[in-house]
């Protein structure tokens, strides 16, 4: 489905400065893909434990406040609204009772916020709703009629201002320790906002991968077509960067596949390597594939321990690392200056938090280019930790949830050294703060998949010549007429959402034909229209 919207993108002139809908399903449908949780447990695709009157959808967000003293969730665009003539927000909630901790108002409110500030609550304005504990209902915040708080006395009225980009939820009010869970559904903007000027690119193309499939019952060795382990410290005499104490191996003990996965084993051994003993064991691996742009998927779980330092990430292909696998053939610039994308970290004495972080000249070392999130399952499940890297920014996520996005405004050689190849690592270190029980635990990780753009599609392959398709009107309220000009023999006519979601099909005989759309959602739909000979995509909004 992928390839059709890139497909639509492509051919049929839909840029990305058009009118976009602000909206989410949780179902899939949605144009939110950064919602984030500040000391707040957040799933974007929890099964609806309360499927019932207004709301029975299957999967709804969960909003779990664990007990910060401003605990919220929210979301930002890289747009900005404008309340003059849209100003309103609603979504559903539902407040388990048996959730709720301390004394706290029954209540939800809405804040907006420009999340470009450096305190982007500074000069948010707010609404706060009451809420009906036990039941689905649908809360609606009007920032031209309802009663709004604007933080700063100072600030203009909402629907008078065009700075806020940020939206964020919070349930139970601010500065207490008390937990609730809410759930959140259909959440939507009455408006649209204009696209992003950027011309994001769809990584739809795997062009490299690693899915540990081994043998079955058996351990065996990676591929070495693929992966070379590294053995050699890399800073002077016989040690490794952040204090490590352990020596990576070569050998089967320390890093194999089986049942399916990649195992890293760090271990409690001693072991003497370069005529130095160490009392610590594990494996860093270097992939023998260098890229530049794309987008990173690696399924994997943490491993245990107060002193493990797991890590997923990449280097510059320039570095000059002694040990290295590119270091003979390509390296030429020293750390930090080659540039290093930490995809996600993660440290056995703060179990249930994973970070990503950058590092180069700009800041390095306990660099100020970072952000990271708490999943309470980090070592116990598996999750899916996703770097996307375009010219103009980084997005980090897990499970589809971003935390993070690095994007300098003025790139230069000390803050985006990003613009070369960069090969990937897999590696299990042991700090000296290893807690004394520590006898080995292992990080797995399930595949690692390097997606990067398609290649141009052809034309011929997936439409025709510009026929007289006409489909109007245009936005609609309830219905369409679509006239399907020299579009020959019965067609088929199926709506995408413009997340490439097939949304509804049906068939057309007759040259011009009336269909009801009523059931949409408002928003951003393609319609495909093809016959046994040809087909054709327009663009349909829905009112």
């Amino acid at each position: 489905m992928k390839n059709l919207l890139l497909a639509i993108l492509i051919l049929f002139g839909f840029n990305a400065n058009a009118q976009q809908t602000v909206e989410d399903d949780f179902e899939g449908n949605g144009t939110i893909s950064t919602w984030f949780g500040d000391d707040a447990n957040i799933n974007a695709q929890f099964n609806n434990p309360y499927k019932e009157t207004i709301n029975t959808s299957n999967t709804v967000l969960q909003y779990e406040d664990v007990g910060g003293q401003y605990a919220n969730i929210r979301f930002e665009l890289d747009e900005k609204f404008d309340l003059s003539e849209d100003y309103t927000f609603s979504f559903k909630i539902y407040v388990p009772a048996v959730t709720i901790t301390g004394s706290q108002d029954n209540q939800v409110s809405l804040k907006l916020q420009n999340g470009d500030l450096n305190e982007p609550w500074s000069t948010q304005t707010e609404i706060v709703k009451d809420v009906t504990l036990n039941q689905w209902q649908t809360v609606t915040f009007n920032f031209k009629d309802d009663n709004y708080i604007n933080l700063n006395a100072g600030s203009a009225a909402p629907i008078t201002r065009t700075d806020f980009n940020r939206v964020v939820i919070q349930v139970n009010g601010e500065n207490n320790t008390d937990r609730v869970t809410a759930y959140i559904d259909d959440f939507l903007y009455d408006g649209t906002i204009a696209g992003s000027s950027d011309d994001e690119p769809v990584f739809d193309n795997l062009v490299w991968s690693d899915e540990f499939d081994g043998q079955t019952g058996f351990v065996t060795d990676l591929d070495n077509s693929k992966w070379f382990k590294q053995i050699y410290p890399i800073i002077g005499g016989n040690s490794w960067a952040n204090g490590e104490i352990q020596h990576y191996t070569d050998r089967l003990d320390n890093s194999y596949v089986s049942n399916g996965t990649l195992k890293i084993l760090a271990k409690k051994e001693t072991y003497s390597y370069n005529g130095t003993s160490k009392n610590y064991t594990s494996a860093r691996l270097n992939s023998k594939y260098a890229f530049t742009y794309g987008k990173v998927e690696i399924r994997a779980k943490m491993p245990t321990g107060v002193g493990t330092f797991p890590a997923l990430w990449m280097l510059g292909q320039n570095i000059t690392e002694t040990g290295g696998y590119w270091a003979a053939t390509k390296g030429t610039t020293p750390w930090p200056d080659c540039g290093e994308i930490d995809i996600i970290e993660h440290w056995g004495d703060n179990q249930d938090f994973v970070q990503s972080a950058l590092h180069n000249r700009s800041s390095f070392g306990s660099t100020v280019n970072k952000g990271g999130r708490t999943i309470s399952n980090a070592s116990s499940e598996f999750h899916v930790y996703t770097l996307e890297w375009t010219a103009t920014k980084m997005t980090f996520s897990v499970d589809g949830i971003v935390h993070y996005v690095y994007n300098p405004e003025n790139k230069n050689a000390e803050n985006w050294p990003y613009d070369a190849p960069q090969y990937l690592l897999l590696n299990v270190a042991i700090l000296p703060n290893i807690t004394a029980g520590f006898s080995e635990s292992a990080m797995e990780v399930d595949y690692v998949r390097v997606y990067q753009e398609s290649a141009s599609l052809s034309t011929e392959d997936n439409t025709i010549k510009n026929q007289a398709l006409n489909v109007y009107p245009n936005p609609s309220n309830s219905r369409v007429t679509v006239n399907l000009g020299n579009v020959e023999g019965e067609s088929e006519l199926v709506l995408y959402s413009i997340t490439g979601k097939k949304v509804h099909s049906f068939s057309q005989d007759i040259p011009s034909e009336t269909h009801d759309i009523s059931f949409l959602k408002r928003g951003v739909y393609f319609l495909q229209v093809a016959s046994s000979k040809n087909s054709k995509v327009v663009k349909l909004i829905k009112n």
